[in-house]
This record gives structure tokens, sequence and C-alpha cells, in this order.
């Protein structure tokens, strides 16, 4: 039997579990499973895996994308520049535990902005500022996107939701929501912004899938805004997690 997991706390919203489940059986993997493991500090990770003998690879999730790093034995280049990871392959060696680090969400990201990408997409605003938002920051780098990372409490080369001018909007035409604002059951929640200063050469993008359509998505789309929520980016990173764990 092989395992394969998601250590995050809490886990109430997890789309891993049901993803790789129906993957096993549709695609008759047998001998597979896949579990949640809320831990709620990450100091519980090696009784886990001691505990787990089967398990051959983790998916992580909030709060533990950078306090995981180092309990790894290795870092992949991307996930290096990062700084943080969200899988993790589990080798086991004459009895020592040798664990991997990747980042799947900056690949998924990637696969699932650029086929919307416009001309006018030179410039962004990213909201938010953790483990999620490292990813989003390394693909735009990567595409040579200029952006703003917009947060709610002052930090470094980062500005607030109330400094965001018409100007700020009118130039920055790629708007992606990093946080958990509107993440089901806290619905009615989305990013404080001048909604009126959208139009149709807006891209809006929420790393939030549920519900598939965010109270951000729903006030950009209203604008005229073209939206796109992040289950296909969740698709294509749990697929890289599953080829990285096949490898």
């Amino acid at each position: 039997m092989k395992t394969y997991g998601l250590i995050g706390f809490p886990l109430s919203h997890s789309f891993s579990k049901k993803y790789f489940t129906e993957k096993f059986l549709d695609e008759g993997i047998v001998d597979h499973q896949y579990e949640l493991y809320p831990i709620e500090h990450i100091q519980s990770l090696p009784e886990l895996l001691s505990n787990n003998p089967t398990l051959s690879g983790l998916n992580v999730t909030i709060p533990h994308k950078v306090s995981v790093l180092p309990f790894l034995n290795e870092i992949d280049e991307a996930a290096e520049k990062i700084g943080a990871v969200n899988c993790i392959c589990v080798n086991r060696l004459e009895g020592e535990i040798h664990l991997k680090g990747y980042n799947t969400d900056a690949f998924g990201f990637e696969k699932s902005l650029s086929p919307l990408l416009q001309q006018q997409h030179t410039k962004a605003l990213v909201f938010g500022d953790g483990g999620a938002a490292k990813a989003v920051k390394y693909v735009l780098e990567k595409l040579n996107i200029e952006y703003q990372i917009v947060v709610r409490t002052p930090v470094n080369n980062a500005i607030l939701y109330t400094e965001i001018t018409p100007e700020i909007l009118e130039s920055h035409k790629l708007l992606i929501n990093t946080t958990p604002l509107g993440m089901s059951p806290n619905q009615e929640t989305f990013p404080e912004i001048d909604y009126t200063q959208i139009g149709d050469q807006h891209l809006a993008y929420d790393l939030v899938y549920n519900p598939l359509e965010t109270a951000f998505l729903s006030k950009a789309a209203a604008q005229g805004a073209t939206i796109k929520n992040g289950l296909k980016m969740l698709h294509q990173q749990a697929e890289k997690a599953w080829a990285i764990w096949n490898q």
C-alpha cells in the first residue's frame, strides 16, 4: 500500500483527498490511498512520518508552506527561489527518511494563467503576501509582469488597500487574489478595492476555488472583466505532484 496525504490546519476545505481518491478509482490505481493529516504545528511532521510507514508523498497547505522548509533534506531549485513548498516526496532508504520539497503551485498557476494573458496585462496587483503569493510572484517575474503587493497591515515593498488609487487600477490590468477572502464559509468577504474602476481590459484571477465564483470575481465580472478561479490551477498542481511522486 502506498499512502499520500495533505498536511495543513485546518483541513475542512480539502480538494486534494477528493481529487486523488477519484483519480485512483477512475484510473484503476490499486493499493494507493490519500489521507488528510490536520497537524496544527509543523513540529509534528517527524512523528507523523514515523507513525505512517506507507507515506510516500505529501501535499502541504496553509499554514505550513514556509515553516516546513527546515524539515526537508533537499529542496527543488524553483521551490528554493519561491521560498515555499507545497509538495514533498518521501523516500525511505535503509530506515532513513529523506524529504525533498517542491512547489507545484507555481506550475499550476502559470499553466492556468498564461492562456488568458493579453497585451495589456503587463502590470499586476497581488492581494496578499503569504505562502501562496510567493508562487504567484515567482511566475509573474518569470513572465516579465511587473507587480505590486497589496496588504491590510503595513509590510515592506507593499501598499495598503487604502492606497490603491484609480490611476493604479487603471495601469494594473491583472488583479490576483492570493488571500482566503471569499473562501467558503466566508463567502461575503472580498479584497476592498474600488470595483467601479475595473473594466473589460482587466483580468481578475482568484486562487480560491470554493465557491467557484467568489465575491471578488463576481464584482469584477459585473464590470466586464475576464475572470478565472483557482480550480484549474489546483488540477494542474495535483497532476504535477503525482508526476513528482512517481518519477
